[in-house]
């Protein structure tokens, strides 16, 4: 039985990666490239903070190696975001008012990692469920989301910009303020989710998890 719900397990982790690996292109970023610069900007910020995270839960659990494989993770997803921020950070220099337009048009579509393409045969609304627990687990959160995005904002400058046009400006102003906008309904949602429900997850047998 013991090896049945193992093989069970592993072949719903296999068919999420299959899933993950055919949906993952589509990041919205419509083959350009100030789009997937700000898109790879925000995604490696946003994967170096969850396996930070995942890595000090690991080790507070005791998980040693596991501790390790995602600090490793994390390390490189650092190197990752420096890359992507500053060649974007050039193109803020050299063409602002495009830039910024494109970070707007990017944060209007909102950043969706590309795993929110998982599947595992049996849950249609897996990667919903899964950001549900990295949530409460404080993995990945809206404040993280909120922090990346006014980090990317400062990072770039954005605020100082001048001599944009009127779309440009009206950009400028969009992601200048989605941050608070963004913590104001992070913490509605908090007050409104009280019930907690369990839902099991087939890549640890089937066990119920706190949502």
């Amino acid at each position: 039985m013991a090896l049945m719900a193992a093989v069970g397990a592993f072949a719903s982790v296999v068919c999420s990666w299959f899933w993950w690996l055919q949906g993952s292109r589509d990041v919205q970023t419509e083959n350009n490239p100030y789009l997937g610069f700000i898109y790879t900007s925000f995604q490696e910020k946003a994967t170096f903070i969850s396996h930070g995270n995942t890595a000090r839960l690991a080790k507070h659990y005791g998980d040693t190696n596991l501790a390790r494989i995602c600090g490793i993770i994390a390390s490189d997803e650092k190197r990752h975001e420096v890359a992507y921020t500053t060649v974007m950070g050039k193109l803020f220099e050299i063409d602002p008012d495009a830039s910024v337009i494109a970070f707007a048009d990017m944060m209007h579509k909102k950043i969706s990692m590309p795993a929110h393409w998982l599947y595992d045969g049996h849950d249609e609304d897996l990667f919903a469920h899964f950001s549900l627990v990295a949530q409460r687990l404080g993995v990945y959160t809206a404040e993280d989301y909120a922090d990346i995005l006014e980090f990317l904002v400062a990072r770039w400058g954005v605020e100082k910009l001048i001599h944009l046009s009127t779309e440009g400006r009206k950009a400028q102003d969009y992601v200048c303020g989605l941050g608070l906008k963004i913590r104001r309904l992070a913490d509605r949602a908090q007050l409104r989710s009280k019930q907690k429900h369990t839902i099991p997850f087939s890549w640890i047998f089937n066990k119920p998890v706190k949502l």
